[in-house]
């Protein structure tokens, strides 16, 4: 090798230091170190989605604690992140004592149990019509029961309400009323209706991906297609049944529109939770740190559903996402 000739890697190296810096601006020197460097890109990322959600998720529900936590007459001076005053919890007792607050959140929780079991009921009976069996009209009749979740529930308000407000004589054995206004019918069955079709849709799609083998083994063992339906595919298909549980319990729960108008706003007449919350506000006071405590309270329990189903959820939520 004569002396002249150098190797390859030298050669790179030299053009390298020899290759003048480029004048970059601030924003594109950064996302030339982002390239660079693809792990720190990531955890920038990372960061920046992680405070995004503190600060417009959580920081409410911490404001919302600050202002239970405040005293009633050191309201104006509370703070973003400190009470106004001396700490008082007892406003998380006082939602008990000031109103029975506990029987609002009965009500609503009961109502979206039943609202769920029943639309988990039904939209697996539909989700697997729609999902494994071929027949004509099914893809008219699909669209038809989704058409039903594009309009607001304000629509159907108007003739359910003349509905529910009509004394029927075959009722009476049952309610002494004769109508279906100040009972839990009257709010689940509506309720039920308006949500069906997007679990009908999300168990449909989970259904339909279970293999036919696995049905054909149960159907020979003995079962009928309703055994095979609920020993089967709805076991296979729990993230997808655990969605649309929670997101109906969640959406039934959180509902005010329907529960407000069919009921006359009290306890014993299955008013809902945030009636309850709303009854802190009085005609010349307004109650702000029980209200605040009665918020925090009544968003435990679907606080409580979602950290004990979250990976079912996700999965739920994200199969199919990515095709194997």
């Amino acid at each position: 090798m004569s002396g002249k000739e150098q190797h390859p890697d030298l050669e790179a190296q030299q053009a390298t230091q020899e290759e003048p810096e480029l004048d970059r601006g601030i924003v594109e020197a950064w996302a030339a170190r982002m390239i660079s460097n693809p792990d720190r890109a990531y955890k920038a990322t990372f960061y920046l989605a992680t405070i995004f959600f503190l600060v417009t998720t959580l920081f409410p529900f911490y404001w919302l604690f600050m202002v239970a936590l405040t005293p009633r007459g050191d309201l104006s001076n509370v703070g973003v992140l400190t009470p106004g005053g001396a700490i008082n919890p007892g406003a998380f007792v006082d939602i008990f004592t000031t109103l029975p607050f506990h029987r609002y959140m009965f009500n609503s929780f009961l109502i979206a149990t039943v609202a769920t079991v029943i639309v988990l009921f039904v939209a697996s009976l539909a989700g697997y019509v729609f999902g494994r069996l071929r027949f004509r009209g099914r893809n008219a009749l699909l669209l038809s029961v989704l058409v039903t979740s594009f309009f607001p529930p304000a629509a159907f308000f108007v003739p359910l309400n003349r509905l529910f407000n009509t004394n029927i004589g075959a009722l009476r054995p049952l309610l002494s009323a004769g109508s279906l206004y100040n009972t839990p019918y009257a709010i689940f069955v509506p309720l039920s209706a308006l949500y069906l079709p997007l679990s009908i849709f999300i168990l449909m799609t989970f259904y339909s991906q279970i293999p036919e083998g696995l049905e054909d083994a149960a159907r020979v063992e003995g079962t009928t297609r309703l055994g095979a339906l609920f020993r089967v595919i709805v076991p296979l298909s729990a993230p997808g049944v655990a969605t649309a549980g929670v997101l109906t319990f969640i959406t039934v729960y959180n509902e005010y529109f329907f529960s407000s108008l069919m009921t006359d706003g009290r306890p014993e007449n299955w008013a809902p939770m945030l009636e309850g919350v709303l009854r802190f506000q009085g005609e010349f006071e307004v109650l702000f740190n029980l209200m605040a405590a009665a918020s925090i309270v009544a968003v435990l329990p679907v606080a409580i559903l979602v950290i004990v189903a979250q990976e079912k959820i996700v999965s739920g939520l994200t199969a199919g996402a990515v095709k194997e």
